[in-house]
């Protein structure tokens, strides 16, 4: 999922529903309202640890935000490296990836009915007009650099919209990149806390539509991830010189993604979300 996330055009919510986790993250932080905080300022400890343990899916926290922080740190310096040095064939690994991934979203849609197609339809349009978007001229302070975190995080939690991609219309990608390669604390934190407010708020709305509109938010989430294709197909023809090694990218890129559902699929998205 951090690699993903700071992949322009590759949501890290895409790699939760291959690998399963989606539903549960989504419901573990919905779930966390910060109440035990209060037992702490009280200094009743053990109130705090009983609260903290019961509303915090930590088995599941613990190693998916350790990969997550891993993951950023280091592959924000390798994918500026392959989008500075080979973009066509890069984006032509993330086609890839967009398009096999909308492949496995579609296989949690229950039935093509007329209000299913609908918001299938709705997604695309709405990502196909994202995606056609300006990059937004915004300065980098940290009022911004707070709201781009909080508008970004919503991003990378759904399938389909890249919050990397987010940023690059905010005009804050490349800064952050920067930021996180020269480890520049205050900004780091800044959109640290904006994506936290950001996740916290925005899951409750994603974890109600997941009990009890699932097929229509697949179905919207599917036609986002089509539409998202613009930008990969835009950079690769911007920038293409030979097809061939563009090909082989996109095809590998499909794949993994295929290898990945295959070992994933005996746990069905709604097995984990009511593990806690």
């Amino acid at each position: 999922m951090g690699t993903a996330d700071v992949i322009p055009g590759v949501s890290g919510g895409t790699i939760a529903l291959i690998t399963g986790i989606y539903e549960r993250l989504i419901h573990a932080i919905s779930r966390i309202d910060f109440k035990f905080i209060l037992y702490l300022f009280e200094g009743d400890f053990k109130r705090f640890k009983e609260n903290a343990i019961q509303e915090i899916d930590f088995e599941l926290f613990i190693p998916l935000l350790l990969g997550i922080g891993i993951a950023v740190l280091t592959m924000s310096k390798v994918i500026s490296f392959l989008l500075a040095n080979y973009p066509a064939v890069t984006f032509g690994f993330f086609f890839g990836l967009i398009l096999a991934s909308a492949i496995f979203v579609y296989n949690h849609v229950d039935e093509l009915n007329i209000k299913n197609l609908s918001f299938l339809a709705i997604g695309f349009i709405f990502a196909i007009i994202f995606v056609g978007l300006n990059p937004i001229q915004a300065n980098h302070s940290l009022p911004v650099i707070f709201i781009s975190g909080s508008v970004a995080i919503c991003a990378m939690i759904l399938p389909g919209i890249s919050g990397a991609f987010v940023l690059l219309l905010l005009n804050q990608y490349e800064y952050m990149i920067n930021a996180l390669n020269n480890l520049q604390i205050v900004e780091i934190i800044t959109f640290m806390a904006g994506a936290l407010v950001g996740i916290l708020s925005f899951s409750r709305i994603l974890d109600y539509l997941l009990i009890h509109h699932k097929s229509v938010t697949m179905a919207f989430l599917v036609g986002l991830m089509i539409g998202t294709l613009r930008l990969p197909y835009e950079k690769i023809v911007a920038n293409m010189e030979s097809p061939i090694p563009i090909i082989i990218a996109a095809i590998i890129g499909f794949f993994i993604v295929f290898i990945l559902e295959k070992r994933f699929e005996s746990h069905p998205l709604s097995s984990n979300i009511n593990k806690k």
